[in-house]
This record gives structure tokens, C-alpha cells and sequence, in this order.
């Protein structure tokens, strides 16, 4: 086995500055997931009148590229050596492309029809895939690599996602504001890909500007193929646990995301309230972000994850119960939910770190890369089912655009916002709740790195 990396103790705390510019990375990335969660769907439907089935069907073809590109563009950043870092040199020359690919999601030529329809949007939705692959696996392979204390991974992700969900609370707020200063749905979705486009790229860029990789993990190169590297991170059982149970949540939040413009214009007929609405559970969402690190500080992070989890979880499927009218009620839910939502915020990203340090006690090597393409290809893959699950459902219920709809369309939107992502979180649950890798067991792994790197240290 390779001699450990040794995890730099010289510096607990990381620089203020260090997580600031590191947040300002994610502001673009909030931005467009934002948009792309909640209007993505009803772009392609009710302004660009793609028949859901084949909306979903396209995406889904995208999404079969992402078993690929996530983990193959974090192996090759674990290998790569550049003057500018192995992360920070995707992120730089990766940004101008992925900014151009944001502006095409967002276009669909009018004169397209049937296979050119089709194929537009999955070639589309496979490039934006690519070049946010190749941009934010190593951005977010960072988060491993600039600190190793347990707590202070927790720190790190809640300050970059103090950047992050006011960017995401302005990506749902913003999108159909600005869609609304045009004549036509379809214009009004084009600039405002034009410039989400702008801003992701610029925000990646300046992140790379100012970050700075530590020299002493950037030297601890994967050596194995991409292949064996694969097998190897699914036998880390930790790592295993951690992206079922993420997996399973993400596709209930994918869902409840997706679904939830459809709910507020269909069966609360709130369309116009739909940025106030999320506005607010997203504000919930920002101001329990630090009260969820001082859980953190009490709780290990896969039980308190668990308890975010729960509250979100009664929160949404209670909008099962509402009738069909306009009601204040939704407000003091999209307050609920966005208490328990902050949490996934949190926690999910301060935990794969913690898996990182585990893997590299055992194979001796730092293989963020692997890890976070991973864990990209397996967020991104739930996010994509939750766009094509919802296209399914509102072909399967009878979904007609910019119509009042049938009863039985109303029930299957109720159900896939509610009851369907609650049960989803449920099952997620005990897999937080019996996570392993807990502050003792990172402080067990710490010591032993210590030990090995400096065996007679005590």
C-alpha cells in the first residue's frame, strides 16, 4: 500500500477570504440549478410546447451520458498536473464553454418538430451535462482538499452556501420575472439563459482566480484506471451508505422541485405568487444554514441530517390535504419545509469529505476527484429522473399546458409533490440515522493517518 498523504494540521481554520471566494464559486452553479430544478420542465411544455413525454425522454438520454463524464472527469482531475492546480484548471478553461452550453438549455428553435426536436434537446442537455461536469466536479473536489477537520468541512459547505441559496432563492425568484419582461414565454426563457450563462461563467472563473490548492494534497496522484478506480471507491462501505441514502432524498427533493410550479399554478391557481412562494421557503432555507452547523456541533451529521429530513418530509406531504383554491396556508408550509430542506443543504456535502479522508487511510492515495464525480454523476442522475419521472406523470394524468386541468390531473400533481417524496425521505432515514463515519470514527481515521505518516509521533 502507498504511504498516506499526509493531512496538513498546520492550519484548523481556513482564512475568511478562502471561504468567501470559494462560495462566490457556487453562486452561478445555485443560479442555474435553481432555474433548471423548477422552470426547466414547464419551459419545454408550456412555452416551447414539447409534448412531456418527449421532453423526458430527451433529458433521459442526457442523463445516460452522465455515467460516464462525472467520474470520468474526476478521475482525470485526480491525475492531472497543471501550474494551475489539477482543479482549478477546468474550472478556469471550462467556464466560457459551460456558459455557452446554459444559453443554448434555454433555446429551442421554433421551426424544430418530432426526431429534430428530439435530438436538439438531447444534444443540448448533454453538453450543458459535459462542461458542468468538467467544471464543477473539481470545484466541489475542493471541499476535501482545502481543510481536513471534521467540523470545519461542515464550516466551509454552510459558508459556501450562504453564496449559494440566496443565489438559488434568485434563480427561483428571478427566472419568471425576467421571462415576463418579453412578448413571449419562449423569448423571455432564451435571455434569461443568456444570462444565467454570463453569471455561472464569471462565478467559476472568479473562484479559480483566487482559491489557492494546498501543495501537499495535490501531489497525491490516483494511480489505478478509471475502472478499477470505480470499483474500488463502491467497496469504501461509508461511501456506499452515503450516496443510496443521497440518492433516494435527492429524488424526493428533485421531485418536490419539479413538481411544485405545477402545483401552485394548477391547484392553488397561484401563478402569480409562485416567486413569492418560493422566495420564502428558500429565505427559510438560508436562515437555518448556521443553525443546522450549531446542530452539527451537538449531533453527529447523519443524525442531524435525518432531522432535517423528517420536517421537510410531514411539511410537503401536508399539501396533499389543501383543496383547490388559493390559500395562505402554503406560505406557513414553504416556511416548515424550508427549515428541514436547509439541511440538505448542509450536511450532505460536509459528509463526502469525511469519506475522502477514510478512503485515503485505506488506499493511500487522495482520489477526490473519483469520489466527487461520483457524486455528481449520482446527484445529477437523481435530479434527472425527478425531470423525466415528472414528464412521465403529467403525460400519464393527462396534463394539458395553460389549461385549468382535469381532476385526475390535479391528483397526480398532489401526489408527486406530497405523498411520493415523503415516503422517499422516509426510507432515506436509517441510513443517516446508523451512518458510520461520525466524529469519532474521523477522528479515529485522523489519528491513524498521523500515525502512518509519522510513526513515531504520538
Amino acid at each position: 500500500m502507498n504511504q498516506p498523504a499526509h493531512p496538513s494540521r498546520t492550519q484548523t481554520r481556513l482564512p475568511l477570504a478562502t471561504k468567501i471566494f470559494y462560495g462566490i464559486g457556487d453562486i452561478g452553479n445555485a443560479v442555474v440549478n435553481s432555474s433548471i430544478q423548477f422552470f426547466l420542465m414547464i419551459f419545454y411544455t408550456d412555452a416551447a410546447m414539447v409534448a412531456p413525454a418527449m421532453a423526458s425522454n430527451a433529458l433521459f438520454i442526457g442523463k445516460c451520458w452522465d455515467a460516464v463524464n462525472d467520474p470520468l472527469f474526476g478521475w482525470v482531475s485526480d491525475r492531472v498536473k497543471s501550474p494551475l492546480g489539477r482543479r482549478r484548471v477546468f474550472m478556469i478553461y471550462g467556464a466560457i464553454p459551460l456558459a455557452i452550453c446554459i444559453m443554448l438549455l434555454w433555446y429551442v428553435p421554433s421551426g424544430f418538430t418530432g426526431i429534430a426536436l428530439f435530438v436538439w434537446i438531447a444534444i443540448t442537455f448533454s453538453l450543458f451535462d459535459t462542461f458542468w461536469s468538467i467544471t464543477n466536479v473539481p470545484y466541489y473536489a475542493l471541499t476535501a482538499e482545502l481543510t481536513d477537520d471534521y467540523d470545519e468541512r461542515a464550516s466551509l459547505t454552510a459558508s459556501r452556501m450562504v453564496f449559494s441559496v440566496p443565489a438559488f432563492i434568485i434563480g427561483a425568484a428571478l427566472t419568471p420575472a425576467i421571462v415576463g419582461l418579453f412578448p413571449t414565454k419562449r423569448m423571455g426563457y432564451g435571455m434569461t439563459g443568456v444570462f444565467y450563462g454570463v453569471l455561472a461563467g464569471a462565478a467559476i472563473l472568479v473562484c479559480a482566480w483566487r482559491i489557492k490548492e494546498r501543495p501537499m494534497v495535490g501531489r497525491s496522484d490516483s494511480e489505478n484506471a478509471p475502472l478499477k478506480a470505480l470499483g474500488q471507491a463502491f467497496q469504501n462501505r461509508p461511501f456506499v451508505q452515503l450516496i443510496i441514502a443521497y440518492s433516494i432524498v435527492n429524488l424526493a427533493f428533485a421531485l418536490v422541485k419539479t413538481m411544485l410550479v405545477y402545483l401552485l399554478t394548477y391547484q392553488f391557481h397561484m401563478a402569480d405568487k409562485v416567486p413569492i412562494v418560493m422566495g420564502v421557503m428558500l429565505i427559510s432555507v438560508a436562515a437555518c444554514l448556521f443553525p443546522w452547523k450549531k446542530v452539527c456541533d451537538r449531533l453527529d451529521k447523519g443524525p442531524a441530517y435525518a432531522i432535517g429530513l423528517m420536517i421537510g418530509g410531514l411539511a410537503v406531504a401536508s399539501t396533499f390535504l389543501l383543496p383547490e383554491k388559493p390559500t395562505w396556508i402554503i406560505y406557513l408550509i414553504a416556511v416548515i419545509a424550508g427549515i428541514g430542506f436547509s439541511a440538505n443543504w448542509v450536511f450532505p456535502w460536509a459528509m463526502i469529505p469525511d469519506v475522502v479522508e477514510y478512503d485515503r487511510l485505506i488506499s493511500g492515495q487522495q482520489r477526490s476527484g473519483i469520489f466527487y464525480g461520483l457524486w455528481g454523476l449520482l446527484y445529477k442522475i437523481s435530479e434527472g429522473l425527478g425531470l423525466v419521472v415528472t414528464g412521465w406523470v403529467l403525460q400519464l394524468y393527462g396534463y394539458v399546458p395553460n389549461v385549468n386541468q382535469t381532476p385526475h390531473a390535479l391528483q397526480g400533481i398532489r401526489l408527486f409533490v406530497g405523498p411520493v417524496p415523503a415516503v422517499l425521505f422516509l426510507v432515506g432515514l436509517p441510513l443517516l440515522i446508523w451512518y458510520p463515519v461520525n466524529r469519532k470514527k474521523h477522528r479515529e481515521v485522523c489519528a491513524k493517518l498521523q500515525a502512518l505518516h509519522n510513526p513515531g509521533v504520538n
